[in-house]
């Protein structure tokens, strides 16, 4: 890694509430009254949209000093706006590149500014859903492990929310004394690339942790997690028809939707286990019932076999292509046409 300065050892400060540093993106949103249908995984769509529809957003997901060029190129070939899902290692229950704490410190400040380069580079507006689901013991990221115990200070609630921090900032790009400077009003050490200006990518960032931890426990509760408002363009959650708690749902839809007045997406969400349309009816009425909701992602998973593949569940799929036809959801991003 180019270095700028000399990597502190430590994370001097942790703040509870952050200094604002610049100005906040833009959510890039659907028009009024309108809701992006998206789809997640895989390496085609074309399933997706004979079966339901053509989505407006694809999200993929990279990892840490992962390849990402194939999944703009895709979403781009395909005319669909880019999601990116970010997080530290290739999938749950994997080595971590990097700890919540490393990435404080700079040690991911490398990737962040290519990936900016390259976004920056396209010109097109990007949802960056960083660290999702960070209150689930199988992420690497998460605090607790999935037997209730803490893991260490790097993974801290309070060291992600600095990660997270430095990350928006750093998204942000501008002249490298002006970024050195908010992340020092943060507690946090210089940026760790050399440059004199760094681009400014079209990125709104999507905040998405489950609606209640896993394990269900005090340190894993959503709140814990939140960086601030200035920080957070959208907020989301995962929400698959094998857990339908609508309760725990309109709960945190309530708390941070609403209560803090952010667009909503799901961003994940699935049929899984069991073809069952009154789901898919359910979760439409309650999308129709609460207007901040503006993004949905159908998880189809990777492979063709997923457990997730709408193929396997008939009569959900076709709810799900009637509640589909709706205006509320056909219309393309304005750039994709």
């Amino acid at each position: 890694m180019p270095v700028r300065r000399l990597l502190p050892a430590l994370l001097a400060v942790v703040l509870c509430c952050a200094v604002p540093p610049a100005a906040g993106a833009a959510p890039y949103l659907p028009a009024p009254g309108q809701t992006w249908n998206g789809v997640t995984a895989g390496d085609s769509i074309d399933a997706f949209t004979a079966e339901v529809g053509r989505p407006a957003v694809w999200q993929h997901f990279i990892q840490w000093n992962g390849a990402f060029d194939a999944a703009i190129d895709e979403s781009k070939a395909a005319g669909t706006r880019l999601m990116l899902a970010l997080g530290t290692s290739f999938g749950q229950d994997l080595p971590e590149r990097f700890s919540p704490g490393e990435l404080a410190r700079g040690f991911g400040d490398e990737f962040l500014v290519a990936l900016a380069e390259r976004l920056a580079a396209e010109g097109r507006p990007v949802y960056l859903r960083l660290m999702g689901e960070m209150n689930n013991c199988h992420n690497p990221y998460a605090p607790t492990s999935c037997l209730g115990t803490p893991r260490d200070f790097d993974h801290s609630a309070a060291v992600f929310r600095q990660a997270w921090r430095r990350a928006w900032v750093i998204m942000r790009g501008g002249e490298g004394d002006a970024i050195d400077a908010r992340l020092r009003r943060l507690g946090l050490p210089p940026l760790q690339v050399d440059g004199a200006v760094f681009p400014r990518a079209q990125v709104a960032f999507v905040w998405a942790p489950m609606t209640g931890g896993s394990p269900n426990i005090a340190s894993l509760r959503p709140s814990v997690f939140w960086p601030g408002s200035r920080y957070v363009d959208w907020v989301g959650t995962s929400f698959y028809s094998r857990f339908p708690n609508f309760v725990g749902l309109s709960a945190y839809y309530r708390a941070f939707a609403v209560g803090l007045r952010k667009p909503f997406a799901l961003a994940e969400w699935a049929m899984w286990g069991a073809d069952d349309p009154r789901f898919v009816r359910r979760l439409f009425a309650w999308i129709a019932a609460r207007p901040r909701v503006r993004m949905l992602q159908y998880n189809q998973g990777d492979l063709p076999d997923s457990p997730f593949r709408l193929d396997r569940y008939p009569a959900a799929m076709a709810a799900m292509r009637r509640a589909l036809a709706s205006p509320r959801f056909t219309a393309p991003p304005p750039e994709t046409g």
